[in-house]
């Protein structure tokens, strides 16, 4: 294999689509079932997050459906989008006074960024839904065009 050999490369970013959507899911789970919307926004309040309680729950609903979206490769490019923007809010609001490292610095949410950020650029790899809605769309056939009208004098 050589550098410029890529045929395994969905599959890279097939791995990275699935873990990146699963670490979301699963965060948002917790804020969505576990914490729920009022532990959620609490919890932001107390981060310091402006608008506490819608942010909270947007982004506990964004992580929960974003990364079930992540996992099947729906919408991947476009949902990455948002995500990322969550992550970059959180290093820049809570973890970047915390420095780099976990628990509480900027590691964690930097990967997620680098990684959604990624996915954006790049697409979901194999096996994604997204590849599946690209098929049906170039294998339809295509609608016959109208008849250009006769000039009326």
């Amino acid at each position: 294999m050589t550098a410029r050999d890529n045929r395994f490369g969905d599959w890279g970013l097939t791995v990275l689509r699935v873990v990146t959507g699963l670490v979301f899911f699963m965060h948002g789970y917790v804020k969505v079932f576990v914490w729920g919307f009022e532990g959620t926004a609490a919890g932001f309040g107390q981060m310091g997050i402006p608008l506490a309680n819608v942010a909270g729950p947007f982004v506990g609903l964004l992580e929960l459906l974003g990364g079930l979206a992540l996992i099947a490769g729906l919408a991947t490019r476009w949902i990455s989008i948002p995500l990322a923007v969550t992550m970059l809010v959180a290093i820049v609001q809570v973890h970047l006074p915390k420095g780099f490292f976990n628990p509480e610095g900027i590691e964690f949410p930097l990967m997620l960024l680098a990684s959604t950020v990624g996915l954006a650029l790049a697409g979901g790899g194999a096996l994604a839904a997204d590849n599946l809605i690209a098929a049906r769309r170039s294998a339809a056939p295509a609608k016959p065009a109208a008849a250009p009208r006769a000039a009326h004098a």
